[in-house]
């Protein structure tokens, strides 16, 4: 229901009083500033008639992390010199379950980002309907460069401090940016070794030793489901539709691998050297070696304009070319205002986020004010999150599930995150999705909160 003008003016005074002690209880940490406001500004106008969430300040509460562990990870490189970097673990909020989120290792790892991250991991785990809570984790430690050797060392060195705060009913970490398929096997290693047990503490494992099916494809699958959706709402499909993809990482690619089975024609992938554009499409032979050369040879994305005789643009990103359908699915804030209206201007219809909060404010101002479908990250990235969501159900009952079933449950899944959105994002003849997936994730929390009394 519209607010009157009274209570607008209302909740526009509050949403700045908000952000204004948030930012001064907060200072240095523009991601969490970000994420927070993204969020206020659909929060605060639904709160406006709500007086038992604002009675109890869950707002507030919700916006402070439960704690932040803070430890020295001191490691030995090859050259047996003693390393020294810095682990962090946000536990932010477990109303609805043990606290769940990713690692990750990437040399600009900060308190700020790990906020933001475990701050949006709340509301995206309540959007899947499984029960789980929202933590991010990781260091500023870079794989990337580091022997086998070195990792492991690293990996085991981080676990064993790490290992006192985690477990399968208190928190359960999982992989993200730099804590792939090796890193994750080397911390669930020294768990197991430290802790004398086989539980599901983490997710993200190999199939030989608790892992699930479709967990790898899951975040960039489900990306797409979420998108087939919002163009279902138009009555349109993605067969025949150029879609742009930036990145080439996990979530790129199996985004891409997605797109490329439904009949939609893949031009763009990126790394932070630059993008590609192939006007003939990237079909499965060219994913498949993109795939390659980004997991086995570490090469550029440059050498795949060498190699099929695409177009490379050093330095930039994709958002001037033309395309039906954009999947920013590399890193936070790579997608700008002025990207935004140059999207809209080449025809632009919709934008899926396989990465986490890849768009900043004011572009998703943009898009929202022309009318384009929009899903933010807390909703179409949330199928990675719900497939490790299924790999702890299945470690709990000591069961695999078939690659059909997992499928199956990740596309039921986004159709119910989806519908969520709808349900509370609807204006008349539009969805707004980002003020539907913050409502929908809120209330589920803010219910639990609510219960338990002040904690």
């Amino acid at each position: 229901m519209a607010l009157t003008k009274t209570q607008q003016a209302h909740a526009d005074a509050y949403l700045r009083r908000f952000m204004a002690g948030l930012k001064r209880r907060n200072p240095g940490q523009p991601e969490f500033h970000q994420a927070v406001h993204e969020f206020a500004r659909d929060i605060v106008p639904f709160l406006e008639d709500k007086k038992d969430y604002k009675d109890a300040h869950i707002l507030d509460r919700m916006t402070e992390p439960d704690r932040v562990i803070v430890f020295r990870v001191c490691w030995v490189d090859d050259d047996n010199n003693v390393r020294v970097n810095r682990g962090t673990r946000v536990q932010f909020n477990n109303s609805i379950g043990p606290y769940k989120g990713g690692l990750r290792f990437h040399k600009n790892v900060n308190i700020s980002i790990l906020k933001f991250l475990g701050f949006e991991q709340v509301f995206k785990n309540s959007l899947t309907t499984l029960p789980m809570g929202g933590a991010k984790g990781g260091a500023n430690f870079n794989p990337h460069g580091k022997s086998d050797q070195e990792v492991m060392r690293f990996c085991q060195a981080f676990m064993t401090e790490l290992v006192r705060h985690i477990g399968p009913d208190t928190d359960i970490p999982a992989g993200d940016i730099g804590v792939g398929a090796r890193e994750v096997s080397y911390l669930f290693g020294q768990y197991k070794r430290l802790r004398n047990e086989f539980t599901g503490t983490m997710t993200g494992k190999g199939l030989s030793f608790g892992g699930s099916l479709i967990r790898t494809e899951a975040t960039g699958y489900g990306c797409v489901y979420f998108a087939r959706e919002m163009l279902a709402t138009r009555g349109e499909e993605i067969r025949g539709k150029t879609c742009l993809v930036s990145g080439s990482g996990n979530v790129a690619h199996y985004t891409a691998e997605k797109l490329i089975q439904l009949g939609g024609k893949v031009v763009t992938m990126s790394d932070s050297s630059g993008f590609i554009h192939d006007k003939d499409g990237i079909d499965e032979e060219k994913l498949a070696w993109i795939g390659e050369l980004k997991t086995k040879r570490r090469g550029r994305i440059a050498e795949y304009a060498e190699k099929w005789g695409a177009d490379y643009h050093e330095g930039k990103r994709p958002w001037g070319v033309a395309g039906d359908l954009v999947f920013p699915c590399a890193t936070q804030n790579e997608l700008e205002e002025e990207d935004a209206k140059t999207l809209v201007g080449n025809g632009c219809m919709l934008v899926s986020e396989g990465a986490n909060m890849p768009s900043t404010i004011e572009a998703i101002n943009v898009f929202l004010d022309h009318k384009v479908l929009f899903g933010p990250a807390k909703a179409a990235n949330a199928g990675g999150v719900a497939v490790s969501g299924l790999e702890q159900s299945q470690n709990a009952m000591r069961l695999s599930w078939s690659r059909e079933e997992v499928d199956a449950q990740l596309l039921d899944i986004m159709r119910k995150i989806h519908q969520s959105c709808v349900d509370h994002g609807r204006e008349g003849d539009y969805v707004n999705y980002v003020k539907g997936a913050n409502i929908a994730g809120f209330i589920k929390v803010g219910d639990a909160m609510l219960a338990y009394g002040v904690l």
